[in-house]
């Protein structure tokens, strides 16, 4: 019994140490995410629009080198769209912002400037934030029209229930 006590603790660290083969996320959810937004402390506004960054700054993996890899690199935006009102997305929104791209452990978000974005936009009091991380959860590239219907019914108060 004292031999697996010691051994489980010495294979679990084995295991944590070695690199993880593959990230699960699930697939990005406009219902999900509004939902997120809607209930955190801070305060949100859901744009839909097209984003602008050097995505030449954009964090690099390197799994040979998880260590020097930054959770978050701030990057300057620009979004320029329309931000949802209970209307739809009527309300024009061209503002610059902060880029936050997160990486979780090897594996870090990326993107294309110029790509249309559902974006779930942080108001700080230092300026508005975006995030980008590999899981797509408060920005959604490419957002169908479906999710833009959505994410307008969550907003009306109507059917915001997650696909998954």
């Amino acid at each position: 019994m004292t031999l697996h006590r010691t051994l489980a603790p010495a294979a679990l660290a084995a295991l944590l140490a070695g690199p993880a083969l593959a990230l699960s996320c699930m697939a990005p959810d406009a219902a999900r995410s509004y939902q997120q937004a809607d209930a955190a402390e801070e305060r949100y506004i859901v744009v839909h629009g097209t984003l602008t960054f050097d995505d030449t700054r954009l964090p690099k993996t390197d799994l040979q080198d998880q260590g020097s890899i930054p959770e978050s690199t701030p990057l300057p935006a620009q979004l320029t769209g329309m931000s949802l009102s209970a209307d739809g997305f009527t309300t024009p929104f061209d503002k610059p912002l902060t880029l936050d791209v997160r990486c979780f452990g090897p594996w870090c978000a990326g993107g294309t400037s110029g790509i249309e974005v559902l974006g779930f936009v942080e108001l700080r009091e230092s300026g508005p934030v975006l995030t980008l991380d590999p899981c797509s959860s408060m920005t959604i590239p490419d957002p169908s029209e479906q999710m833009l219907n959505q994410v307008i019914g969550c907003m009306k108060g109507e059917g915001c229930e997650p696909v998954q």
